[in-house]
């Protein structure tokens, strides 16, 4: 529901406790590595977000049989008879982890037809990675009016050397090479903790994986995978949101089922501002102390902070006093948010294209806003939380693809937030 809105009313600290779903990144990439095997894969603790919604219709129209287990968060897939091996243009531009069924599909049956993705309007995102290393493994690629048509007898594997460390382009030549012709070795990989949970469920299927985490991954390829039942990685993106929130509110929130490592990077920030800390087996608090502190940031990949939870750090520095810096070296357009913080009152400007400066604190107040891209949706949401008066947010179907039941899981933190739903126009009788 496109029309659909979120009214926040600010002003209250959240506090309790908050369970954090499944990973978005990880569990994308697994549901297309389910094409490379006959037999059937299971996926436990599935977050049930439009993203994943998506690529579940995707896999159907190539005929792969799906059942969904909403109640339970699992899902059964079995690819043995796929019917199609094209990609439409709806799935392709609505979401970007589309053209991960390229490498399962080159490597399983020889071909696959995609246009080029789409996702969050945030800055290039080139396929070319991916595309590289497919025509070095041996794939023939053709591309026509923006569709990328690839062929293959069976992929050889190579040494390959990535130009940047692109998650997607390693998870797809990962899964590529699982059923490539001898070794192939992946050079500057992606070390971000979903591209390693994506290695652990090839490694369970039967590949031969060594170095996942690593810059440099080995991959022996093996003639067939076989079927896994395994639990979905949590989301530190969604983690880090709810950690974020709690501090800029005032609050005192506590994180369950959480990968405490992967959250480092994010919780030594927060500390860094002014937020204090504690940590357990696989739960994180996070709570404030009374003041914030301006800090300088910086995007990275993993280890580095993450591109993802940038737009909500600056939103939360927008509290702190003194000038802020953030730095966004991963996407070269992720600081549309910055004309709608403006809105709510934020004192904050960038230059370079690339760095925002923030001075505060700032009251902020509300204002009608829109979500440019979901995660930029999310940081209005944290602004509106503590601006006097109504903030109102459209187009929040961006923050529908990456967020399990974000308003629910507030409002029991104690937010102030509702969805407004718009029906459609009834049809007019014709009798």
């Amino acid at each position: 529901m496109s029309g659909d809105r979120f009214v926040v009313r600010g002003g209250v600290p959240l506090r309790g406790a908050v369970q954090i779903s499944g990973s978005k990144n990880a569990a994308l990439p697994i549901l297309a590595a389910a094409l490379l095997t006959r037999e059937e894969v299971v996926l436990d603790n599935l977050p049930l977000i439009e993203d994943i919604r998506r690529m579940l219709a995707l896999l159907g129209s190539l005929g792969v049989k799906i059942d969904l287990d909403e109640s339970a968060h699992r899902v059964r897939i079995r690819s043995a008879d796929l019917r199609s091996f094209t990609i439409d243009g709806e799935h392709a531009t609505a979401m970007r982890a589309s053209f991960l069924t390229m490498g399962p599909l080159l490597a399983r049956v020889g071909q696959g037809i995609a246009p080029a993705p789409g996702g969050c309007a945030i800055g290039r995102r080139p396929v070319n990675v991916d595309i590289k290393g497919f025509t070095a493994m041996g794939a023939t690629c053709r591309e026509e009016d923006g569709v990328y048509k690839f062929t293959a007898d069976r992929l050889v594997g190579q040494r390959l050397y990535l130009d940047y460390p692109s998650h997607t382009g390693t998870e797809n030549l990962l899964m590529a090479a699982c059923l490539a012709k001898g070794r192939t070795i992946i050079k500057h990989a992606s070390t971000e903790p979903e591209v390693v949970a994506l290695a652990e469920c090839l490694v369970r299927m039967g590949a031969k994986i060594r170095g996942a985490g690593s810059s440099l991954i080995e991959i022996e390829g093996v003639g067939e995978l076989y079927g896994v039942h395994l639990r979905c990685l949590s989301d530190r993106i969604e983690a880090g949101t709810f950690a974020i929130a709690g501090l800029m509110t005032g609050g005192d929130v506590t994180l369950h089922d959480v990968n405490v490592a992967h959250l480092e990077p994010v919780t030594h920030k927060l500390a860094d501002v002014g937020g204090v800390i504690e940590e357990g087996d696989n739960w994180v608090r996070v709570r404030a102390n009374g003041h914030l502190r301006a800090c300088e940031l910086q995007t990275l990949p993993y280890p580095g902070f993450p591109t993802d939870l940038q737009a909500c750090f600056a939103a939360l520095l927008t509290q702190a006093e003194g000038t802020s810096f953030v730095h966004e070296r991963v996407f070269d357009d992720r600081l549309g948010y910055v004309s709608e913080l403006r809105k709510l009152g934020a004192d904050i400007r960038t230059s370079g294209g690339q760095t925002a400066h923030i001075d505060g604190p700032s009251q902020l107040h509300g204002a009608e806003t829109r979500a440019g891209d979901l995660r930029a949706g999310a940081a209005l949401i944290l602004a509106g939380l503590v601006a006097d008066g109504e903030t109102e947010i459209s187009d929040i179907h961006h923050i529908d693809r990456g967020y399990e039941q974000l308003d629910g899981k507030l409002r029991n933190l104690g937010a102030r937030i509702e969805r407004v739903r718009v029906r459609e126009p009834a049809r007019a009788s014709h009798n």
